[in-house]
């Protein structure tokens, strides 16, 4: 997998991302969204999430953003306020639109542990008040290939002459690299956008300057046009490398909803509250999950 680059990027900054509670029961290790790391454009939150039924992420609402769930093991059972329900399973990815407004559920299907990884991708002004829609990948439907101890599976851009067929309203790349122990991995990544990469297995050396980076670990890169990645264990190396076109507008969050000012956020917790202008179906849905809990 021999790619050139003229500025290759180096690591500016690592940290382990720790357990935290989230959801009800549920367990996240958050890098994005966290007080060392609040926003890094177009970026909102990175989570790599472990739960257990009956634990999950019971009924709640989005605006103003995208999320990106990416199962790793197990399967979540999605529905929402417009009747779209479906399981995500093992190497599935859902590609959520929120837009203008979205209540929705995601709890773990059957029995064990399910853990995957949810991205929040930003919108743009002009974006944030779309319709809500989804994309959604099979595991067997991914695009991927292999070459010099390299696979990829591309949820989003293009890598080693593949592409995705997601279409991404915020210019984004998002790719599982698994790395064979003594490879390398080489990717482009356009110059003015923002890029990080998250360790799921073994330990890389990443970028100019050889960061030493093992599981659970967020990398942000710095400028240039490209990153290497090397494998100098006789373990397999799963990293992903996640990169973004930033939006630069101001940015005001609570919570689930984000949108440019506080008064946009402020009519927002208006619309939700009174179930107007987008929350309209929320006043009368709850999820099938929460009936079978019989929570009223």
């Amino acid at each position: 997998m021999m790619t050139s680059m003229e500025n290759p990027r180096q690591v500016v900054r690592k940290f382990l991302a720790r357990p935290q509670h989230e959801g009800v029961g549920a367990v996240v290790r958050r890098s994005i969204g966290r007080f060392e790391l609040r926003y890094f454009d177009p970026f909102l939150v990175l989570d790599e999430f472990s739960v257990s039924a009956p634990a999950g992420f019971p009924d709640h609402p989005h605006r103003g953003f995208e999320t990106v769930t990416y199962m790793l093991e197990g399967a979540v059972t999605h529905e929402d306020f417009e009747g779209h329900r479906g399981t995500i399973k093992a190497g599935d990815v859902q590609w959520m639109t929120a837009g203008r407004g979205i209540v929705h559920s995601e709890m773990p299907a059957g029995p064990g542990t399910s853990k995957g990884l949810q991205l929040w991708v930003n919108l743009s002004s002009h974006n944030k008040m779309i319709e809500p829609g989804y994309q959604e990948i099979q595991s067997k439907d991914m695009a991927s290939t292999t070459s010099d101890g390299v696979t990829v599976r591309v949820i989003a851009g293009q890598s080693m002459g593949v592409r995705s067929p997601v279409c991404t309203r915020t210019p984004t790349m998002y790719l599982d690299f698994t790395v064979r122990p003594h490879a390398a991995a080489r990717q482009p990544v356009c110059a003015t956008w923002n890029a990080f990469a998250y360790v799921l297995e073994g330990e890389g050396v990443f970028g100019v300057g050889g960061e030493k980076a093992g599981p659970h670990h967020l990398l942000l890169l710095g400028q240039g046009d490209g990153v290497e990645v090397w494998n100098k264990s006789d373990k397999p190396l799963r990293f992903l490398l996640i990169a973004g076109e930033p939006i630069g507008e101001p940015v005001a969050q609570l919570g689930p909803f984000v949108m440019n000012t506080e008064e946009e956020i402020d009519m927002t917790i208006n619309d939700f509250e009174f179930n107007i202008n987008g929350f309209e179906k929320a006043k009368h849905w709850k999820s099938q999950a929460l009936v079978a809990l019989g929570v009223e």
